[in-house]
């Protein structure tokens, strides 16, 4: 995304906004809703400013989308439908600032959301993660097939053997609990087992009593490959804990 060369009269704000990386979740000031790392925030030390790179300079239209292909969505600061709640289809949030709507009125969808990669994989994995609107297995998170609100379901990542699944709301509620717990800044000295343990006792809370033997543990490193991917499609970055968490079990596995 380009920096602003003059004040930014798109978003009504008085200073030019930079590029940053948050290190703490913050509220996106265009769309309202959660963000993590890449962004772009007001350099002045007395103005907290600050919005997800997607809602930088959002494009005023998306011609199509993977799941809504006969949408036409327009950009829109705020609902063109007045009060009432409208429901982002890919997360199943609130829509409360910015926004892209169908021209049918029918779908909504935040910047963020809009963006997120359909199908993505590491170079050194043979894992594939698919972006999907069903799926056949529970939410890591919620335990649930579905996370829904009201009529919108959401959409979820999955692994390409459908067994590894999450919402994409669940991960990004999880992320705050674990930020506010303070499971992002453990101390580098702590037992590696323990920081294991911190950390999926939130993302995937079913999967923690399951690692108390060598296949259990292959299950985990699987398991962690898989969280390690989707965290970098919906927030831009890996958190620093998942690398560790990948690197501490490297380390089990070799003692």
């Amino acid at each position: 995304m380009p920096t602003l060369s003059k004040p930014n009269h798109f978003h009504g704000h008085q200073h030019e906004l930079k590029p940053a990386k948050s290190e703490a979740p913050f509220s996106c000031d265009g769309c309202k809703e959660l963000g993590f790392g890449p962004c772009y925030r007001c350099p002045n030390a007395n103005c907290d400013y600050i919005v997800h790179t997607e809602c930088h300079i959002p494009l005023p239209t998306l011609s199509s989308h993977q799941f809504f292909k006969r949408c036409n969505f327009k950009f829109y600061k705020e609902s063109p439908m007045g009060s009432g709640t409208r429901i982002c289809d890919i997360c199943a949030s609130d829509i409360r600032g910015f926004s892209y709507q169908c021209s049918s009125g029918k779908y909504d969808l935040h910047p963020h959301c809009a963006n997120l990669p359909s199908s993505f994989s590491l170079p050194d994995s043979d894992m594939k993660i698919n972006l999907c609107d069903k799926i056949k297995s529970r939410c890591l998170k919620c335990q649930s097939k579905k996370r829904s609100s009201g009529k919108v379901q959401g959409l979820s990542y999955v692994s390409s053997d459908g067994k590894l699944c999450y919402h994409v709301a669940c991960l990004n509620e999880a992320h705050v609990e674990n930020w506010r717990n303070g499971h992002l800044n453990l101390d580098p000295n702590a037992n590696g087992e323990s920081r294991i343990s911190l950390e999926l006792q939130n993302l995937a809370p079913n999967q923690v009593a399951r690692t108390q033997n060598s296949k259990g543990m292959k299950r985990l490193k699987w398991l962690i490959t898989f969280l390690k991917l989707v965290v970098h499609a919906i927030f831009g970055d890996y958190f620093s804990l998942l690398s560790t968490l990948g690197s501490t079990l490297d380390q089990l596995f070799q003692n």
